[in-house]
């Protein structure tokens, strides 16, 4: 199989490929060189590396209501 490369040094690949990796926009691939080349993988978050919030929240705090928060005005500015 063969990618093209841009002038932006930017490959697009086939989508059945991208459907065999499992992965899709936003994702990211990793690049792990060895002695036959490079082979790709998916880059997936290490779930045991991620802090708890297990005793961060206290007792009876009530559960967060992502419909509300999105109805509530917020300052244009702030946009990215």
């Amino acid at each position: 199989m063969i990618v093209k490369i841009t002038s932006k040094r930017q490959v697009t690949f086939p989508a059945r490929v991208l459907d065999a990796l499992g992965v899709g926009p936003g994702d990211r691939l990793e690049l792990d060189e060895g002695p036959d080349g490079f082979i790709l993988r998916p880059k997936r978050v290490d779930l045991s590396r991620l802090g708890t919030l297990k005793g961060k929240i206290p007792p009876g705090h009530p559960p967060f209501d992502l419909a509300a928060f999105r109805d509530e005005p917020h300052d244009p500015a702030l946009r990215d």
